[in-house]
C-alpha cells in the first residue's frame, strides 16, 4: 500500500465521518435555533429549556437516520475489504 492509497482511505474515512454526523448535528442545530428563537420572542429565559427538546429531537433523528448510517458504514467496510483483498 503506497502513500496515495493511504491518503485515499483517510479522505474516505473523514468524508464518511462527516456524512454520519451531519444529519444529527443539523437536527440539533435547527432545534436549538428554534428553541432559542422561541425563548427570545417570549422572553422565557430558562437555561434548561433547550435540553429536553434537543435530546428528543436527536434521539428521533438517530432512529430515522440509523439505516442510512448503517448503509454508509457497510459500503465503506466493503471498500476497505476489497482493498485488502486486492493486495
Amino acid at each position: 500500500m503506497n502513500g496515495s492509497e493511504v491518503l485515499d482511505v483517510g479522505r474516505d474515512a473523514i468524508w464518511l465521518t462527516l456524512q454520519l454526523c451531519a444529519p444529527v448535528l443539523i437536527v440539533g442545530l435547527v432545534v436549538g435555533v428554534a428553541i432559542g428563537l422561541m425563548q427570545a420572542l417570549t422572553q422565557i429565559q430558562e437555561a434548561t429549556l433547550v435540553y429536553a427538546p434537543k435530546i428528543v429531537a436527536i434521539f428521533i433523528s438517530l432512529l430515522l437516520f440509523l439505516p442510512l448510517m448503517g448503509a454508509l458504514m457497510s459500503n465503506f467496510m466493503r471498500q476497505i475489504a476489497a482493498r485488502i483483498s486486492a493486495m
